[in-house]
Order: structure tokens, then C-alpha cells, then sequence
């Protein structure tokens, strides 16, 4: 008979989790999390093949965490709450935000997965509903570019003290409303 699972591939998962919360993906090795569990490595041999399987279940799991953060924003205006949920996901998971949004790694092709999704969000927003999905992704880029700066100095901690949340989501509001009115502007051809 063989001996009974000791953990689950979700519990291992969690592990792996909180060491690249805490330390970053690199620190994502078979020892690292049976250490984490207080286990030996083979529970999670039984359930990953290797350790860049784990990895990308603790990505999966990144990204996850990141769609409800959004679905926690409920503004009635999905383009805020993108901009909120980023900058909320940048100071609660500061080092993962690096890790993906700083370093070069593969794991950002699950973004260009997500892009779709944020589209479809984007139209539900009345202020973007008339613009064409290239439109949209046009304004998104934009948005994502100053959205980025601001994440990383969230995540950096480079923001001035009184640089509070009311301030950095009144700053995403500003721009956001500045982006919209350029390229209601550039639709109507009042803009060039």
C-alpha cells in the first residue's frame, strides 16, 4: 500500500507561493518549498515533474490573485478599477510585481493572454463603450505606460509620505480622464 499524500498540490502551490511573495520567483527550488512544508522533496515530486511546473502554477496563481483583485473593484468604471486593482496588487505583492513587471521573464505571455479579457472590461466602462477595440487597446497602452511608473514606485516605495491612496487614484483619474478625451479628440478628427 502505498503511504498516504502528505500535502496537497494546492497546499504545496501556497507554499511556493509565499517564498516568491516574500523572496521572489527565483526562490521558487523543490528544497526551498519541502523546507517552507517542513517536508522532505518527495511529496512535491509526486506532484510536479519539476520545479519550472511548480513556477508556473505559482504564476497561475499570481494571476488569479490579480483577476480578483479587480473583481473586488466595483466602481461601475472597469478602466479605474484596472488602475486601482494594479497599484493595489504593486503594494500587496511588491515583490512579485518586480519579478514580473521589472525583470525580463517568460512568464509575462499569460499577460498578453489577459489583454483580451481587459478589453472586454474596457467596453462595460460608459466612457469607452464607443471606441473600437484598437481604440481601446491604444488607450489601454497608454494607461498601462503611466500606470507601470506609478506601480513600480508603489512597489519601490518611492512615493512622496503623503502620497496617499485617495492621492494615487485621484492621479489615476486624471490621466485616465486626459487619455479618454485625447482619443475622443483624435475620433472625431479635432485632434491630430
Amino acid at each position: 500500500m502505498a503511504p498516504k499524500q502528505k500535502f496537497t498540490k494546492q497546499e504545496i502551490i501556497i507554499a511556493a507561493f509565499e517564498l516568491a511573495r516574500e523572496k521572489g520567483l527565483d526562490s521558487i527550488t523543490i528544497r526551498s518549498v519541502a523546507q517552507k512544508l517542513g517536508s522532505s522533496i518527495a511529496p512535491i515530486y509526486v506532484n510536479f515533474n519539476n520545479v519550472d511546473e511548480l513556477t508556473q502554477e505559482v504564476i497561475k496563481k499570481t494571476f488569479e490573485i490579480s483577476r480578483k483583485l479587480l473583481e473586488e473593484e466595483n466602481s461601475g468604471h472597469p478602466f479605474r478599477d484596472i488602475g486601482i486593482a494594479s497599484l493595489r496588487f504593486a503594494k500587496e505583492y511588491s515583490v512579485l510585481y518586480r519579478d514580473l513587471i521589472i525583470r525580463n521573464n517568460q512568464h509575462m505571455k499569460y499577460e498578453n493572454e489577459n489583454i483580451s479579457m481587459v478589453i472586454e472590461q474596457m467596453k462595460k466602462d460608459p466612457m469607452l463603450s464607443f471606441f473600437s477595440d484598437e481604440e481601446l487597446k491604444t488607450i489601454l497602452f497608454k494607461m498601462q505606460t503611466f500606470q507601470t511608473g506609478l506601480s513600480v514606485m508603489a512597489a519601490n516605495k518611492l512615493l512622496p509620505e503623503d502620497c496617499d491612496d485617495e492621492k494615487l487614484i485621484d492621479a489615476l483619474d486624471s490621466i485616465a480622464a486626459d487619455v479618454i478625451a485625447a482619443a475622443r479628440l483624435r475620433k472625431s478628427g479635432s485632434l491630430a
